[in-house]
């Protein structure tokens, strides 16, 4: 299906797609989200309404469109580790190969992170049998530098059990810090070389005021919350995320891929429907940033829509603040 499109409308109609992840893959731009089934079950703090059990791609040849959607890519009967969720994934490409990477609940019902391989940025992707050993929770996102170097930037409150894991071993009871404590922060590993483990257990990333103080576990407002993406403009790494409740998608900047990185300001003001999860791409000269609303089904949490928005720059690198409705 072939779809013309406009900034700040939904790219899919034919299907609920949420959480899209963004790259420029030999001169296409291809989009890897989420998707979101139609069904009439409750929401909760839990995520147990979304559902979703499967992933499509999609690619512009330019940002007008037409988009063009790949088909099913991968499902959950095809992942022999995983039983269900298949939330917010992402993709790179290294040797040759592309991969994707997804979250989905094992067999126990923990959050834990995939991988499969295809040579087409489009898929069909391979999955491997197995998850990535020592990956937890939910959102992964990966940024490949320069250098050829990989890291997976992961993690997610509340459904995404992030609080759960803050012993490094999985406490189902566990509950986050006290509101005046630091604020979880987002888990990162560097990959190994051929992108499917770990070279090391993942670390907790910190996020800073211009002060050097970490954002507190009440500061909705900046904390961090889930979905997170990093990419480089310039001189800094910019780790951009969703601050769950108060419904912003916030950034800091850091000279090192790995953090501290320090708190700059909002991106992307609340949008319709209670989740807010996006990427950051250049394409054809220009930045954008993808993101997902629940326009198109009136509200309803889990039938969301990916949209799209040109991204600007200020002349010190920060990031001008998007209103996605003007």
């Amino acid at each position: 299906m072939t779809k013309k499109v406009k900034q700040n409308e939904p790219i899919v109609t034919h299907l609920y797609t949420a959480d899209p992840s963004a790259h420029v893959f030999d001169g296409t731009l291809y989009i890897y989200p989420s998707h979101d089934l139609e069904h009439d079950g409750p929401d909760n703090d839990n995520g147990d309404q979304y559902q979703m059990e499967d992933y499509h791609v999609f690619s512009m040849d330019s940002i007008e469109g037409p988009v063009v959607d790949h088909g099913k890519v991968l499902h959950v009967r095809d992942v022999p580790w995983a039983s269900q969720q298949m939330w917010a994934p992402d993709a790179a490409y290294k040797n040759g190969t592309y991969y994707f990477f997804f979250p989905a609940r094992d067999h126990d019902g923990i959050f834990r992170i995939g991988v499969a391989t295809s040579k087409s940025p489009a898929g069909p992707f391979k999955p491997e049998d197995q998850y990535i050993a020592g990956s937890f929770s939910i959102d992964p996102a990966v940024f490949v530098d320069g250098d050829e170097r990989a890291y997976c930037y992961f993690g997610g409150l509340w459904g995404g059990q992030l609080e759960k894991w803050q012993t490094g071993t999985y406490l189902p009871d566990a509950e986050g810090p006290a509101l005046d404590a630091p604020a979880l922060g987002p888990r990162v590993a560097e990959l190994s070389d051929d992108m499917l483990s770990f070279k090391e257990e993942p670390k907790e990333i910190s996020i800073i005021d211009d002060e050097g103080n970490p954002i507190l576990t009440g500061d909705e407002d900046r904390r961090y919350f889930e979905g997170p993406w990093v990419h480089k403009y310039l001189d800094y790494y910019y780790l951009s995320y969703s601050t769950g409740t108060t419904h912003k998608i916030v950034y800091a900047i850091s000279k090192n891929p790995l953090g501290p990185f320090v708190f700059k300001g909002t991106i992307l003001k609340p949008v319709i429907g209670w989740t807010t999860h996006h990427s950051i791409v250049q394409f054809k000269d220009k930045w954008y940033l993808f993101y997902h609303d629940c326009s198109l089904s009136n509200g309803v949490n889990h039938k969301r829509s990916v949209k799209f928005t040109e991204l600007h720059y200020n002349e010190d690198g920060t990031i001008q603040t998007i209103d996605p409705y003007k």
